[in-house]
């Protein structure tokens, strides 16, 4: 039975009829946040079997898949789907994927239902890309990895710290094959919806964007074939540069319809240096500073901050940054499904994440305006989760990091509130 949001249907995401997912390793997926079990892509490598086999679908084997049709039956008899458990349980942030969806392409909600039968195919095809062409990336940030870093993969192979069991797309035959395939069909995807005119919204996200022969190839075209007015931009980017062979993306986004870019930054000058590594912050600051002197309004410059373990040192930092920025900070927590990412706010003890929280807000509260508020909602949302006891392990693997990196969190942590909780930790 079809039932449509008006209807009470409160599940009901537009993504499955609109948005199409490429993570740098080629997995297909509802969004960049859906949690699917392994069994749905077919498409990734099939470590269950002996044969480890790297079979890749096409976007269009995927679109109509069995797994998708399934996404859309669900949605439209008002189902709610554990894939979508990010959005619903609200694991990352208080704003979710879904409501982005519908308010972006609400107007197609109509449509959507029309255009498909009651098995879930449907003749609607893709209008929003997140396509990650590679994990290109010159940071090695604390909370990532090599899936989406290859400075973090470089490093993992120089130190021999991987396993074809834990990352099999790092065995060197199917990276080449990865490769191949992005190079190849993922390209030829992507520029053939720039050339039919049919793209509406393409979110460039990383690894780093910025640093993508095919993003600034990409944007080119765009405006070459007189349709960037028709298109809207988002960004994740860490910002570390913003010129490409004579390119400047400050150029560029004025001809678009719109655009956003959300400039990653999880703390001010040493900390943030230590979590983001590879951040130089004052060149940071500059070139978001640049970007400010387009912008034309609010939502154009976003600060985009995930609340670490030693970010949580930085909260008023932060909060102080947007605010001489004058721009909308937002938020998000560093959340994990392992007790092994100490890296995580929740593996600090309730009551002195309490105690970290309620200070940050007695600062934050009374001056906040609407660009803040997303730091009150996820600190106060915080406050309602349980916190977990990391392992020793995690400690370990951490202090390990900073050992092939020469850096060590002792200068972070000592002398602040987290340090005795530190030292705790047995390893």
């Amino acid at each position: 039975m079809k039932r449509k949001p008006s209807q009470g249907n409160e599940t009901f995401c537009m993504a499955p009829w609109t948005h199409t997912y490429l993570s740098p390793q080629t997995e297909r997926r509802l969004c960049c946040a859906s949690r699917e079990p392994a069994t749905s892509f077919e498409q990734y490598i099939d470590v269950g079997t002996a044969r480890k086999q790297y079979s890749p679908t096409t976007l269009a084997e995927h679109w109509n898949s069995p797994h998708m049709q399934s996404v859309r039956k669900r949605m439209m008899a008002g189902e709610t789907l554990s894939e979508c458990e990010v959005c619903n349980l609200k694991l990352l942030n208080t704003d979710v994927y879904r409501s982005y969806w519908n308010n972006l392409f609400g107007h197609l909600i109509d449509h959507a239902f029309d255009s498909t039968t009651a098995d879930g195919v449907t003749t609607m095809q893709p209008i929003s890309y997140d396509y990650r062409f590679n994990n290109l990336c010159n940071f090695k940030c604390r909370m990532c990895g090599s899936m989406l870093s290859s400075s973090w993969e470089a490093e993992q192979r120089k130190h021999k710290d991987w396993s074809v069991q834990s990352s099999p797309w790092m065995e060197p035959t199917l990276r080449e094959q990865i490769k191949q395939f992005q190079d190849t069909q993922v390209v030829d995807e992507f520029m053939t919806a720039i050339e039919n005119k049919t793209i509406k919204e393409i979110y460039w996200c990383g690894g780093e964007p910025l640093m993508w022969d095919i993003h600034w190839t990409a944007m080119q075209r765009m405006i070459d074939l007189q349709f960037s007015d028709q298109v809207y931009i988002r960004y994740n980017t860490n910002l570390s540069r913003t010129q490409y062979q004579g390119q400047n993306i400050y150029d560029m986004l004025p001809q678009f319809q719109d655009w956003q870019i959300c400039a990653s930054i999880d703390g001010t000058g040493a900390v943030g240096e230590y979590i983001r590594d590879g951040l130089n912050y004052t060149k940071w600051l500059e070139n978001f500073k640049q970007g400010m002197s387009i912008a034309k309004t609010a939502r154009e410059m976003r600060l985009d901050y995930t609340i670490t373990m030693p970010g949580l040192l930085e909260l008023k930092n932060m909060f102080d940054l947007s605010r001489e920025l004058d721009v909308q900070i937002l938020t998000k927590v560093m959340f994990t499904f392992s007790d092994d990412e100490i890296f995580s706010p929740l593996a600090v003890p309730k009551q002195l994440l309490h105690e970290i929280i309620d200070d940050a807000l007695a600062y934050i509260t009374p001056s906040a305006t609407w660009k803040q508020q997303s730091m009150i909602d996820v600190l106060n949302n915080m406050k309602t989760r349980d916190s977990f006891t990391p392992t020793a392990k995690g400690k370990t693997r951490q202090m390990h990091i900073d050992k092939i990196r020469n850096v060590s969190i002792d200068s972070i942590l000592e002398n602040t509130i987290l340090w005795e909780w530190w030292q705790s930790i047995e390893t």
